[in-house]
């Protein structure tokens, strides 16, 4: 499991998998290849290494953290 953290390092979702949740443990979308996509398959964000941005690929939403055990509390 890893933390996807915003630009002012609060954590709002993470990856499971291949699967992004809220941290309301609600399915929200899909790492595919690089970038993550809607529950409908649409891209929303592109991924580059571990940071993640707008599709145009300059605008950072933030970035995924390190490797946590699945039971481990954000």
């Amino acid at each position: 499991m890893r933390g996807l953290i915003d630009n002012k390092g609060e954590i709002f979702a993470y990856l499971q998998g291949d699967q992004l949740y809220t941290l309301d443990d609600e399915l929200s979308g899909y790492l595919r290849g690089d970038f993550i996509v809607d529950l409908a398959g649409t891209k929303v964000w592109r991924v580059r290494g571990d940071g993640v941005y707008m599709l145009d690929g300059i605008q950072p939403v933030g970035f995924f953290g390190e490797e946590r055990p699945s039971h481990y509390d954000f």
